[in-house]
């Protein structure tokens, strides 16, 4: 298992009979940043080879966003890519190169759930090599599990930091109709496993139950009945916010604090889909209180997938709304691209007006 005490700060997981323990700093809120679609499309991984340092580099992509990230206590990302080794190749069957895990590690990010559409893309043996990769970047994963004693032992996700506790739990509609490689495990949408999880979620006495959901219809701009009726099962049953991917558009933010806040889709964090409402996403926030328990604030942050054309080849740079308009980037930024990336983020804050204050510079 991970070597957990990699964590910004000090930190505690237990999960069954795993038990990681740090001096535990005693404060009185957590904050927590979730993204949407990590995704590795052919493009993104010839990007990857083309920044004039030898092998892959994926942290130019990923080096506007890292400042927000590192203040963050908790970085948890949506995993929508293996790492099942080579031949490296994008969608229909992906398989990132192993750098870009090292440079989400870079970047700031603690979690990824991998139980998504594409956790079974190379089947059994890159489920399993996803996962230690992962480990052996330090970065803890939950959603996908090598077989049935893992996810007893180490299912649900307990994390506790600066004295709170949470209890993070992952689940997709499906694999793409790829069958189930046992013994490993990809956690499907099914009420009952999902009712009996949260009751063992419980009884590790969490502040918050936190689930993050793939579920949805791609491209729809607005949550499906579905996704009303499992949210309002899930908080019936004990979470207190629902964070959603896999329509690779945002959705809305529904709710106003714990028991009822349901992020529907959070969009792509980058992939390489450029049309519109598309090649983008947010990174959702979360300020979590234990004294007294409750959703202290929540934002949202638009971030704009840019593919500038460039000498050594496309680069692939993710532009948060935050960024100082002067910087040397957005000033190298063409008229076009310009263009898209402000209809972007007019279309985001129109769908979320009202539901979350934006952050900005």
């Amino acid at each position: 298992m991970v070597n957990n005490t990699a964590l910004k700060g000090s930190w505690i997981m237990t999960a069954g009979l795993c038990f990681c323990l740090a001096a535990a700093a005693q404060q009185s809120q957590l904050k927590l940043v979730f993204t949407g679609d990590i995704m590795g499309h052919d493009t993104q991984i010839a990007s990857a080879l083309a920044t004039g340092e030898p092998g892959y580099d994926y942290k130019p992509c990923f080096q506007y966003l890292r400042p927000y990230l590192q203040e963050a206590d908790l970085v948890i990302g949506n995993l929508e890519v293996t790492f099942a080794g080579t031949p490296h190749k994008g969608y229909p069957a992906f398989s990132s190169p192993d750098q870009l895990a090292g440079a989400l590690k870079w970047a700031g990010f603690d979690i990824l759930v991998n139980a998504n559409n594409h956790a079974l893309d190379r089947g059994r043996n890159g489920l399993v090599r996803t996962i230690e990769v992962l480990d052996q970047e330090q970065i803890i994963q939950t959603g996908t599990f090598p077989d049935p004693d893992s996810r007893s032992t180490y299912y649900p996700l307990i994390i506790e930091k600066n004295g709170i506790r949470i209890a993070l739990l992952n689940y997709t509609y499906g694999t793409n109709g790829i069958k189930d490689r046992p013994p490993a495990i990809v956690n499907r949408i099914d009420r009952a496993q999902i009712r009996e999880d949260l009751q063992k979620a419980k009884t590790a006495q969490p502040d918050f139950i936190l689930v993050t959901m793939h579920w949805g219809n791609e491209y729809q701009l607005t949550e499906s009945q579905q996704q009303k009726e499992l949210a309002a099962f899930l908080f019936k049953h004990g979470a207190d916010a629902v964070i959603g991917s896999h329509p690779h558009v945002v959705q809305p933010i529904r709710g106003e604090g714990a028991g009822d806040l349901v992020v529907y889709s959070m969009g792509n964090l980058v992939s390489n889909q450029r049309n519109r409402y598309r090649n983008g996403g947010i990174l959702f926030e979360m300020v979590l209180s234990k004294e007294p328990h409750e959703i202290a604030s929540y934002a949202y942050l638009p971030v704009w997938v840019w593919k500038p054309v460039t000498k050594k080849g496309t680069r692939f740079t993710l532009v948060p709304a935050n960024l100082d308009p002067a910087s040397a980037t957005l000033s190298d930024m063409s008229a076009e691209d310009w263009s898209k990336m402000t209809q972007f983020l007019e279309d985001t804050r129109s769908r979320l007006e009202g539901h979350g204050e934006v952050i900005t510079p």
